[in-house]
């Protein structure tokens, strides 16, 4: 009996989980390159179960499920809707990057015939956090501080294609300036380039992990965090900003199915305490 009242527990959890992940996701709709969390769950080892006996031996019953367990939350790493926002400070990244004799489904992945996953890369913003430490993002609603460096709201710099911050120089503002389709701030007077923005080619995005603000840190293989290269589909689009990836509909639709499942199970659990409390004032008396 008790194992059916874990096991409603741990459901319970994991479906506790699930609901939190979709309520964060719900209230970043409106954050600037937000990434969509999904929560995985996995089932426990199935058990075998016996009959032993003295002179039967063992006989195969069947199989038990223990219930799930949530494993992670999986970013969904794609493209999120422009808004355009006609302020010269704002930038958005549109990438659509290709890899050779790979089609990638709408959740950007795609599993060979041997099972092997490979996931589409995306670019990112390359930052430099206040501990000049290296972080990545997709929200690109930048302002200018007042030594005239582009930076993120929390004070993060934004990282120039000659690997150093970007300071744009006295006298110059960002309305002055226009990107061009190199990633270079040109100044619309004299056509002279004051610096480009330094994109980040980064070829599993599951290897980002969110440290809050719109920043990413990379914890796989750095090698895997690179320039652009020659071909790749990656455009910026000055007075845009790109949206949270977050799908509004389905959001409410996997709350309310996480909403439910948590009360089927504690509605089981309700049962297996009713049947303890009956067992233990009722039975015990007989």
């Amino acid at each position: 009996m008790l194992r059916g009242l874990y096991t409603a527990a741990a459901g319970m959890v994991a479906q506790q989980n699930r609901h939190d992940t979709v309520t964060n996701n719900i209230s970043n709709i409106n954050t600037p390159g937000y990434k969509q969390n999904n929560a995985v769950t996995r089932s426990f080892p199935e058990m075998l179960l016996q009959l032993t006996g003295a002179d039967q031996g063992q006989t195969a019953i069947g199989r038990v499920n223990t219930g799930v367990f949530a494993e992670e939350s999986l970013q969904i790493q794609l493209q999120g809707d422009l808004m355009q926002t006609n302020r010269s400070s704002d930038f958005a990244i549109m990438s659509d990057i290709a890899v050779p004799g790979i089609t990638f489904d709408a959740s950007g992945k795609y599993v060979s015939e041997e099972g092997e996953l490979t996931f589409q890369p995306q670019a990112f913003f390359t930052i430099e956090d206040a501990a000049g430490e290296t972080r990545y993002t997709r929200a690109g609603n930048f302002t200018v501080d007042e030594q005239g460096y582009l930076t993120m709201a929390d004070g993060s710099r934004v990282v120039g294609a000659a690997g150093t911050p970007i300071q744009l120089p006295a006298g110059i503002s960002m309305d002055q300036l226009t990107m061009s389709p190199d990633f270079q701030l040109i100044n619309n007077v004299t056509g002279a380039s004051v610096g480009g923005l330094l994109l980040t080619r980064v070829d599993n995005p599951n290897e980002l992990v969110r440290e809050g603000d719109g920043k990413f840190r990379l914890l796989g293989d750095p090698g895997s965090a690179r320039p652009l290269e020659a071909g790749d589909r990656v455009e910026v689009r000055q007075g845009y900003i790109e949206r949270s990836n977050v799908d509004p509909a389905q959001s409410m639709v996997d709350l309310m199915s996480a909403m439910r499942a948590y009360e089927a199970n504690q509605k089981v659990v309700q049962f297996y305490d009713r049947s303890l409390e009956k067992a233990v004032n009722e039975v015990g008396r007989i």
